[in-house]
């Protein structure tokens, strides 16, 4: 049964409180999502020497994660109206935490491969859930905290990386860390997640009627799965191809060849922990153009002068350009479901998310495949295109006009209840 606010004026009391409650729980679930995944990233050396594969078989193997996500999404297009996003986080979080250990204990290749196809379902579930409840929660205090909670998400996402590498130069085994950070990650989301509110909370609507409408994919929610899709095999092709691309090409001693993505990460953080003063400032479909044209002429400029410098601007540049595409497209996904309860949210949420994974797996290796043809620089041109790409659509298509006309970009007043009714 979906779950239903059946009493809209529940959060008038102390509302600035219960507010701040539901945006620290469901940044503590965004930033626990990433941290126990990229502690994982630093054992991956490890673990294939343990297991004796080859380059080709530890490939296979890391394939099941993201075929787990992208399956885990596409199935929460029909469990999410049902369990409701905040059921969903508390149900998901366990098995994502659980299944972890499961992948530090895979003791072959195909126990690794199956492993990671089930910590994927968890994870990708997980990710749909708590981007739909961020829209709800977004909708409800009617402010754009979608990008600071992504922001929080990379965040988590460098913090893992540190513990990682500290749980290997101690020689801890991957089993052993990822079981202690579950553990404390489901402690932290279950008891934070009662600050959690119902989808859909703050309307009238009855749970029978909630369940009648179906998703469909408008053109809106296509357009917005395509520009997701975009963004994230950029995503991806920076996060593989950008150490090699400042060793090989522009021949980067190794350690200095990994400040490619460091500086990219740190733009988008940076970029995502301004997201929200942004979107009070100007519209989506204003903002999110010139941040795309910066990505493209930095990265352009980058490719075109082939020095360490240009290219580090380049990739601070791409960092900008991305950084607020996704967390627009999933504020955008809620306000893409007109009907009054705008109860289908985690449907479109999750159609949205399955494109832009999508993406993400397909990047790497459609730019390692180019490379081989042509050269990676050239191979690398496709990013600076996709930006105009995107730049084009957010600018001149509707499904960011839909957003910047919502109410959540307009401010509400401050003693308004919570959620509104």
């Amino acid at each position: 049964m979906s779950e239903v606010a059946t009493d809209p004026g529940i959060f008038d009391a102390q509302s600035s409180k219960r507010r701040a409650r539901a945006q620290l729980s469901i940044a503590a679930t965004f930033l626990a999502h990433a941290l126990l995944f990229a502690s994982w990233t630093a054992h991956i050396p490890q673990v294939k020497s343990q297991l004796a594969l080859s380059d080709g078989d530890l490939g296979t193997a890391l394939l099941g994660a993201p075929i787990g996500s992208v399956t885990a999404m596409v199935l929460s297009t029909r469990l999410l109206p049902r369990l409701g996003s905040r059921r969903m986080i508390r149900i998901t979080v366990v098995g994502y935490a659980m299944g972890g250990v499961g992948v530090g204990l895979a003791g072959t290749a195909v126990q690794l491969f199956a492993a990671l196809v089930c910590w994927g379902l968890f994870q990708g579930a997980l990710d749909v859930a708590m981007n739909t409840q961020a829209v709800t929660i977004e909708r409800a205090v009617r402010q754009p905290i979608m990008a600071r909670l992504h922001g929080m998400w990379s965040i988590g996402g460098f913090l893992g990386a540190v513990v990682g590498a500290g749980a290997v130069a101690v020689g801890i085994d991957p089993g052993l860390q990822l079981m202690a950070m579950g553990v404390l990650s489901i402690a932290i989301v279950e008891v934070l997640s009662r600050a959690l509110i119902p989808d859909g909370a703050g309307t009238a609507e009855t749970g029978s009627r909630r369940r009648g409408r179906g998703s469909g994919l408008s053109a809106v929610v296509v357009t917005l799965g395509g520009i997701a899709f975009a963004s994230m095999l950029c995503e991806g092709a920076a996060a593989d191809w950008s150490a090699t691309y400042l060793r090989d090409e522009l021949g980067t001693d190794a350690g200095p060849a990994g400040l490619g993505y460091a500086t990219y990460a740190l733009a988008m953080v940076a970029m995502r922990l301004s997201g929200t003063l942004l979107g009070r400032r100007f519209r989506t479909d204003r903002l999110l153009p010139i941040l795309a044209i910066v990505f493209a002429l930095g990265m352009g400029s980058a490719l075109l002068t082939r020095n360490l410098l240009a290219a580090l601007i380049g990739f601070a540049c791409m960092g900008i350009g991305l950084a607020l595409i996704v967390p627009s497209a999933f504020s955008a996904a809620g306000a893409a479901d007109h009907g009054p309860s705008r109860s289908n949210s985690g449907s479109i949420v999750a159609t949205v998310a399955a494109l832009g994974w999508c993406g993400f797996v397909s990047g790497p290796p459609l730019i390692g495949h180019l490379a081989d043809l042509t050269g990676l620089t050239v191979a690398l041109w496709i990013l600076p295109l996709l930006a105009l790409v995107i730049a084009t659509t957010t600018r001149f298509g509707k499904a960011f006009a839909v957003a910047s006309g919502d109410p959540i970009r307009t401010g509400r007043p401050r003693d308004a209840p919570w959620p509104p009714r």
